[in-house]
């Protein structure tokens, strides 16, 4: 397959949040983005396709780049000047490593003022080299802040930290103003239903339940309460790492210990809107609501926005194999593919951030009077 010319690179960015903000709509302070990248085989076509249904949504994006060339190129494709971008970097950076260090500062140099933040994943490290952690932040923090136009750096829950332990560590760090958290919703939840359910049922992974056909009542009702304890405890993360007043980032995606969607074998990375269906019937039903949902949605929105008030949240929602055809806007960037699967299912994972999306915006401007809170409390 050929690839697609490009117009040249954008060149330049606003500065803040308010001008980045595509959404007139939505309060200041707040970004919405999606995941943008080419998780589907095929040639440049399958990102103009992106290029445009995020242009015509107005969702930011977030690019997952290896070296800053490999960026270079996704910037080609970012969907106008004003879309803002957040860089989510190799999974394997680590804040203590000072390979990783330049790497990220490499980023934070040829991009300022291009992109908003850079995400890499949390490690063990920590919480079992606090002291190492913390010292590297500090020279993190201390060299960004000689870069004009800096991003801010994020670190993303995702290795199953202690949620406490998390929390606290940006506690400490809370004195530094180009270093933040992203919080994984997903990531948190089903962490947390894991842990939940194994205290009832102990040695046992609640995780491992979507390999059975049918499940007794009982065990139904201990999944239900894991999963009900799961998303509190999003919430009440929230509002811990809301109290330094500094940016955060957010993963948007729903979860849930019994599901199959995900080609990649994970139980998160799901569309808000839908359910998960069963092979039995249970309480006169065969599916069960996700962790989250619409209303879950709502409430994570409506609480970071008053816990925090600058904030930007990504729909990391992952696609499946699931197909849509396409429309006559997007069937001519193919004419020369003689297999449209991969262009179809690109097709439905686009349509399907779009309605998250929506989702998304109609969750944040439900609450039109959300602002940061005083530092009073």
């Amino acid at each position: 397959m050929t690839t697609n010319p490009r117009r040249p690179e954008d060149r330049s960015i606003r500065g803040s949040n308010a001008a980045y903000n595509m959404n007139s709509s939505l309060p200041p302070g707040a970004l919405t983005l999606s995941l943008f990248e080419r998780r589907i085989e095929g040639d440049d076509c399958l990102m103009e396709l992106a290029r445009r249904r995020f242009l015509q949504a107005a969702m930011g994006a977030e690019m997952h780049a290896g070296t800053p060339g490999q960026l270079d190129g996704l910037m080609k494709f970012r969907p106008s000047e004003e879309t803002p971008v957040v860089v989510h970097l190799p999974r394997d950076f680590l804040l203590t490593d000072s390979r990783s260090q330049g790497w990220i500062l490499e980023f934070a140099s040829r991009f300022a003022g291009r992109v908003r933040g850079l995400v890499i994943h949390d490690h063990a490290d920590l919480v079992w080299h606090r002291e190492d952690a913390l010292r590297a932040a500090r020279e993190m923090d201390s060299r960004l802040a000689n870069i004009d136009r800096c991003p801010m750096l994020f670190i993303e829950y995702a290795v199953g930290l202690e949620p406490d332990a998390f929390a606290g560590f940006f506690a400490s760090i809370r004195d530094l103003a180009r270093i933040s958290a992203c919080i994984d919703v997903g990531h948190v939840g089903i962490r947390q239903a894991r842990a939940a359910y194994s205290e009832i049922h102990p040695g046992q992974d609640i995780c491992a339940l979507k390999s059975q056909d049918a499940l007794p009542p009982q065990v139904m009702a201990d999944m239900e309460a894991a999963v009900s304890a799961a998303s509190a405890s999003v919430f009440d993360l929230v509002e811990r790492l809301g109290a330094p007043g500094k940016p955060v980032h957010f993963h948007l995606h729903d979860a849930h210990p019994l599901s199959t969607f995900s080609p990649f074998g994970v139980s998160d990375h799901l569309s808000f809107l839908g359910e998960i269906p069963l092979r039995f019937e249970y309480r006169g039903r065969r599916s069960v609501p996700l962790m989250f949902g619409p209303a879950g949605l709502g409430r994570i929105v409506a609480n970071a926005i008053a816990a925090i008030g600058d904030v930007s949240f990504t729909l990391e929602i992952h696609p499946t194999a699931d197909r849509l055809p396409l429309s006559d806007d997007a069937e001519p960037l193919f004419g020369h593919w003689r297999d449209k699967t991969n262009a179809e299912q690109m097709n439905h994972w686009l349509s399907v951030l779009a309605r998250n999306h929506a989702l998304l915006l109609e969750s944040i401007n439900a609450e039109p009077s959300a602002g940061p809170r005083s530092q009073d409390g």
